[in-house]
């Protein structure tokens, strides 16, 4: 790997009765309460998405998808997701996502039981193993009950393709 790139997103909401739940475009069908936003309110795809587009400078999902837009007003937040991914790509082609580590606080309900579905969600979204998304998950002591936030960090080799075999440059020569 000769280039190393990081990107780190964040995002909150908060919580009202009424509303559902999504984390990582998988609802949480026990949660009292959801995130009160302009879309589903998904703060993990909403990190992620920043995460994503701070890797290449290219600034920030508000940007992109404004929440003073009415296109956008409810919209599920995998569009948002896929247009990162796709604005990513096209400003480095040659870099490859390795990885995506996120932390979700909120109180309750306890999110350990959906690990296994959120993580295979984000990675599926991603084109990643299941292995390379790593969640944690975390309360605020009672310091935020009223919140729900996610903080995302994501790397990526930046390196030239390589040949299968690697050690090559594309063509399977060496290279100097």
């Amino acid at each position: 790997m000769d280039a190393l790139l990081i990107g780190f997103g964040e995002d909150s909401h908060r919580l009202a009765p009424g509303r559902r739940l999504v984390l990582g475009s998988v609802t949480i069908p026990d949660a009292p309460r959801g995130a009160d936003a302009h879309s589903d309110g998904d703060v993990l795809i909403h990190a992620l998405s920043d995460a994503i587009l701070s890797s290449f400078a290219l600034g920030d999902i508000g940007m992109h998808f404004p929440d003073s837009d009415p296109a956008f007003d409810g919209m599920d937040s995998t569009p948002i997701l896929q247009g990162a991914l796709g604005m990513a790509r096209a400003a480095q082609r040659d870099a490859h996502l390795i990885q995506v580590v996120a932390v979700v606080t909120l109180d309750e309900p306890k999110l350990g039981v959906h690990r296994a579905a959120i993580a295979g969600a984000v990675a599926a979204l991603v084109g990643l193993p299941t292995e390379r998304v790593g969640l944690t998950f975390k309360t605020s002591e009672g310091l935020a009950p009223d919140h729900v936030q996610a903080r995302v960090v994501v790397s990526w080799d930046g390196s030239p393709a390589r040949a299968p075999g690697g050690g090559g440059t594309a063509s399977g020569s060496q290279a100097p």
